[in-house]
């Protein structure tokens, strides 16, 4: 492989081997991620959802917490993740009669020396995973899509935004 390739593609050593990205004299800076997803259904799967008629309880505050939790575990779930403390976790769950469906979304933030967009990646599609985990007795053909970055700023790469229209505000 031809080393200048090599040289900028951090993950990867000079013999072109996976490894992690040493980040060690990089400055802590105020990092910042937003991630959305989508999960679509079928309305009467929607409307027993939406009223708390399931018989695993509250979907919608499981599948929030466990997003959470995933934002926590990414470096366990991703090889070359750095381990992050993390300052802040939102997991926000909007009902989409459009879909029909939610949409989800997570803000992750840290101060630290790398970025945070597979914390908020993750902690969206986990949510998401859990969410069709506690409604598949109804619904076995609910859809995830759409899992995408919409935000991300700090470090020397600056600011990411996802082009207007690509996604909704929650």
């Amino acid at each position: 492989m031809d080393r200048d390739l090599l040289q900028s593609l951090a993950h990867l050593d000079q013999s072109g081997n996976a490894q992690m990205v040493d980040v060690t004299n990089k400055p802590q800076t105020v990092r910042r991620a937003i991630a959305l997803c989508e999960i679509s259904m079928k309305t009467t799967t929607l409307d027993a959802i939406q009223a708390g008629n399931l018989p695993k309880g509250d979907v919608l505050g499981t599948a929030r917490l466990a997003g959470i939790m995933a934002a926590k575990q990414t470096a366990n779930l991703i090889p070359m993740c750095h381990s992050l403390n993390l300052t802040s976790v939102d997991v926000r769950i909007k009902l989409d009669e459009n879909i029909p469906g939610y949409q989800i979304e997570a803000e992750v933030k840290t101060k630290g020396e790398t970025g945070v967009e597979m914390e908020a990646l993750t902690a969206v599609t986990v949510a998401a995973l859990t969410l069709y985990d506690m409604a598949k007795s109804l619904e076995k053909t609910m859809v995830i899509s759409n899992t995408r970055l919409i935000l991300k700023s700090g470090g020397k790469s600056g600011e990411f935004f996802a082009p207007r229209g690509e996604y909704c505000d929650l």
